[in-house]
C-alpha cells in the first residue's frame, strides 16, 4: 500500500517539477506544517505518543485569481495562516486540556451529561472561540504595536517640527516594543519549550530544502535559522512601516491613528513579497536585508531534542510524501 503511494506521489512529481514549499509553525507540544491546500499538526501526546491531524482546504487564490495578485496576496496569506495558526493551537492544546480533565474528581453521571455537547454544538463553539481569539489578538496587536507607539511619538510633537523626524522616533519605539516582547516571552518556561519545536520545525525544512533524507540525525544538523520563518516577517513589516509612516503622516492626532490601522494591510502585504523574495533567492541584497530577522530567531528559536525534530518529521510526513519527492528531485539535478 505504502509502496503503491510512494509511486503516484512520484508519477505526480513527474509530471510536475514544480519545488514545493512547505511552511510552519510551532504548537504546544507540536509541530504544524503546510504544503498548499494541505496542513498536518503533529502534536506529542501526554503519553509520549504522536498524534498526527491533516487537514485539507482551499487557499483563497485558487478560489479567486485576483487575490493571488502581488500584495494582496501577502493579506490573504496572513489572515489565513492565523487562522489556521489559531485552529492548531487549540488542537494542540486540547490533548492537555483533556489530560487536566481526567486529573480532577470524577463528576456524577448528571453533571457529566450536562456538559456533554453534540458534534454540531462542538464545532459552533469552537468556531466561535477560535474568531474570539483571532479578533482579540489582531486588536492587541494593533493596539500595542500600531497604535500605542503612535501615541507616545506623539508626545514630541510640541518639541520636534519634522514629521518625518516623529515618524523615525515612533518606528524605533515600536521596534523596541516587539523586541521587548519577544525577549520577555522567550523567558518563560513553557514558550522556551515550544521555541525548541520551533527549532525543530526549520531545522526540518531546511533538511528538506537541501535535499537531505528527514531522518533525526541529518535534521539535527541543520540550522535551527530559517529566512521564511514568521519571526522575520514581523521584522521586516516593523521595518517597512517605518518607512510607510515618516512618508504618511499628519499633524491631526486622531487621523494619524487612523491611517496607522488603514495601512495594516498594504504593510504586511509588501513585507510578504520581501520575506517570498528573500526565502527563494541567494544574493547580496536578500541575505544582507534578511539578516536582521534572521538575529531576532536566536530568540524565538531553540534547539530542540531528538524527539520534538521526530514530531517534527511526523508533520512534514502529513503533507508530503519526502522520500518520492526527493528522489525525483535528485533526478532533475
Amino acid at each position: 500500500m505504502k509502496e503503491a503511494k510512494a509511486r503516484s506521489q512520484a508519477e505526480l512529481y513527474a509530471t510536475n517539477m514544480e519545488k514545493v514549499t512547505i511552511g510552519g509553525q510551532a504548537v504546544l507540544e507540536g509541530v504544524m506544517m503546510r504544503n498548499k491546500g494541505k496542513y498536518a499538526v503533529a502534536v506529542r501526546k501526554p503519553d509520549k505518543e504522536i498524534d498526527v491531524k491533516v487537514q485539507n482546504f482551499k487557499p483563497a487564490g485558487e478560489k479567486n485569481a485576483l487575490l493571488k495578485l502581488p500584495i494582496v496576496r501577502g493579506v490573504i496569506n496572513f489572515v489565513e495562516s492565523l487562522v489556521i495558526g489559531v485552529k492548531t493551537l487549540s488542537y494542540s492544546a486540547s490533548f492537555f486540556e483533556d489530560e487536566e480533565e481526567e486529573e480532577k474528581p470524577k463528576k456524577s453521571g448528571k453533571e457529566k451529561k450536562q456538559k456533554e455537547l453534540s458534534p454540531e454544538a462542538k464545532a459552533r463553539r469552537d468556531k466561535a472561540e477560535t474568531a474570539g481569539t483571532i479578533a482579540f489578538s489582531l486588536v492587541l496587536a494593533i493596539g500595542l504595536f500600531a497604535l500605542f507607539p503612535a501615541w507616545l511619538a506623539s508626545l514630541l510633537d510640541d518639541v520636534i517640527g519634522s514629521r518625518i523626524l516623529i515618524g523615525l522616533i515612533e518606528g524605533v519605539i515600536r521596534l523596541l516594543i516587539f523586541l521587548g516582547y519577544v525577549w520577555a516571552i522567550s523567558m518563560m518556561e513553557d514558550i522556551k519549550r515550544t521555541f525548541m519545536y520551533h527549532g525543530a520545525e526549520h531545522k526540518t525544512i531546511n533538511c528538506l530544502e537541501a535535499g537531505d533524507d528527514l531522518t533525526v540525525e541529518n535534521v539535527m544538523r541543520h540550522s535551527r535559522f530559517h529566512k521564511r520563518c514568521g519571526t522575520s516577517f514581523l521584522f521586516i513589516v516593523m521595518f517597512v512601516s517605518i518607512l510607510v509612516f515618516m512618508c504618511v503622516s499628519t499633524d491631526i492626532l486622531w487621523l494619524r491613528l487612523l491611517l496607522r490601522v488603514l495601512l495594516i494591510p498594504l504593510i504586511a502585504g509588501v513585507s510578504y513579497e520581501f520575506i517570498k523574495y528573500a526565502g527563494s533567492h541567494e544574493n547580496v541584497c536578500a541575505n544582507g536585508l534578511s539578516k536582521p530577522g534572521l538575529w531576532v530567531q536566536r530568540l524565538t528559536t531553540r534547539e530542540p531534542e531528538a524527539e520534538m525534530v521526530e514530531v517534527a518529521i511526523r508533520s512534514v510526513e502529513g503533507v508530503l510524501d519526502w522520500r518520492a519527492y526527493l528522489a525525483e528531485q535528485k533526478k532533475t539535478d
